[in-house]
Order: structure tokens, then C-alpha cells, then sequence
């Protein structure tokens, strides 16, 4: 159809829009994590696995929202996802609507996405290439 093929010319943006609020949500379960903001009911347990995905989903997600260095850091981040979902998710329930995994599938695959896309409009990582 003639309507969307004219939305083409603005994949970029849409592209850097989906990394950017992508990566605003994935700060917030690294701040929930390490710093309990937005507070949770449960608070995490500061265990070394616990500090160190909300390290790589803090500062990880900070990394994405800029769009600097997106393509090993998303690369980075998939990886975190898939190992949380086989983890944590996978041995409650074999379905993701049923072991809360749903989150953990979607950021992965975005992140995945980003590693082969790069991180579209509005990136610092554009900046070294102007």
C-alpha cells in the first residue's frame, strides 16, 4: 500500500524511538534492583547475581538510551535476557504468560534486533560516523 511504503523514510526515527524507550524501561529494573526505585513490594536481595544484572541493566540501559556503543551492548544485554529467562523464568513454568517471562523474551529479542540494526536516529553512536 502507497501509505505505508512512504512511512519508510522515517524507519530511523522509528528505530531510535524503540531503542530509546526500550532502554528507559530496562533502567528501571536495574534502579529497582539496586536502589528499590520505583519501589517494589518484594525488594531484591543484593546476591552477587542480583548486583550484577542490575549493574548490566542499569548502566546498560543508560549505554542503549544514548545510543552509544548500541550494538555490543544490546549484544551484551540479549545474552543477560536469554540467561534470565532460562534461569529464572523457564524452571517455574514451561509458558511465558504463566512464569512471568513474557518481559525477559521481548527485551532479548529487541536487543537482538538492535545488534544487527544499530541503534537508528537520535545515537551518540552516530556522532563518530559524521
Amino acid at each position: 500500500m502507497k501509505l505505508f511504503e512512504g512511512l519508510a523514510r522515517y524507519q530511523p526515527q522509528a528505530l531510535g524511538v524503540l531503542r530509546i524507550m526500550t532502554a528507559l524501561q530496562f533502567i528501571e529494573h536495574g534502579s529497582q534492583k539496586l536502589f528499590n526505585f520505583p519501589e517494589s513490594a518484594q525488594a531484591h536481595a543484593l546476591t552477587g547475581l542480583t548486583t550484577a544484572a542490575g549493574i548490566l541493566e542499569f548502566a546498560g540501559g543508560i549505554l542503549l538510551a544514548l545510543g552509544l556503543f548500541t550494538r555490543p551492548v544490546a549484544f551484551l544485554l540479549a545474552g543477560e535476557m536469554a540467561i534470565a529467562y532460562f534461569s529464572a523464568h523457564m524452571p517455574r513454568d514451561f509458558f511465558p504468560v504463566n512464569n512471568s517471562g513474557d518481559a525477559a523474551i521481548s527485551f532479548c529479542f529487541i536487543f537482538l534486533y538492535l545488534v544487527f540494526a544499530g541503534a537508528g536516529a537520535f545515537a551518540l553512536d552516530n556522532q563518530h560516523n559524521a
